[in-house]
């Protein structure tokens, strides 16, 4: 059987740790070229790179933030200029701080908005366009299941993940009009620095919510994200799809 994403062109935010890391090996071994962005750590660029390299791929790093959407601007077009257009977008950067809502400041909502809300407009749009004038894409977005069930976590986080299945749901019907899918997972707790951000109490009740009684590994999404963007899953558009061990609340 033929690879999943076979010759694709792949960008994905926020790809140098936890799940962003993981999707950038799997797609890769899945026959993609695939470009992402980070923020700081240029060794962990350089090691995921190595990795997507290490399976005859194409890697592309730009360290810029999701939140800065003239850097998107020029991340997109340098994409365009090397590789001719993108075919895969998976908005998965995100951020999270163990906030109670009565004690949360402007400062952390700020940063916790801005980063998961306000970057899926910096960084869909041009590759959007992008895609629109191939008359062909697929967008992945990365929210939680915080967003959808009654957790303990933090009312920002929550909230930035919700304003994501709108932005998804919505978005969908636009981009069917120029043959654009554009789905959601819905990821439970994962073994990742960004689920290690939760609250203590929140993680060691966890095995009672989940019936499989673990964190998820990264690599368990990935593998499910790889099929949710390949031709093989052509009929499905905006749905939001939860991939979290049997969580029950």
């Amino acid at each position: 059987m033929s690879l999943l994403l076979e010759g694709k062109r792949v960008f994905v935010s926020g790809g140098t740790r936890g799940i962003g890391a993981a999707i950038c090996e799997v797609f890769a071994r899945e026959g993609a070229d695939v470009a992402f962005n980070y923020n700081s750590r240029d060794d962990l660029a350089e090691t995921v790179k190595g990795k997507i390299e290490a399976f005859g791929r194409k890697a592309l790093a730009f360290k810029v933030s999701v939140t800065d959407r003239v850097g998107m601007k020029r991340t997109a077009r340098e994409i365009v200029d090397q590789w001719g257009g993108v075919d895969v977008l998976v908005n998965n950067a995100a951020v999270n701080k163990g906030d109670n809502f009565a004690t949360t400041t402007d400062r952390s909502w700020d940063w916790v908005v801005d980063t998961n809300v306000n970057s899926l407009f910096a960084v869909t749009k041009p590759f959007y366009k992008m895609m629109i004038r191939q008359r062909a894409g697929t967008i992945l977005n990365i929210t939680s299941i915080g967003a959808i069930r009654a957790l303990p976590t933090a009312v920002h986080y929550a909230t930035s993940k919700a304003a994501m299945i709108g932005f998804t749901k919505c978005l969908s019907r636009e981009a069917a009009n120029f043959g654009i899918t554009v789905n959601a997972i819905a990821a439970g707790i994962f073994d990742t620095d960004l689920g290690n951000t939760l609250p203590e109490r929140l993680l060691q009740v966890h095995e009672g919510w989940v019936s499989l009684r673990r964190l998820g590994h990264p690599n368990e999404l990935a593998e499910f994200a790889a099929f949710m963007v390949s031709p093989r899953n052509s009929y499905m558009n905006g749905e939001i799809v939860t991939v979290d061990g049997g969580t029950v609340t």
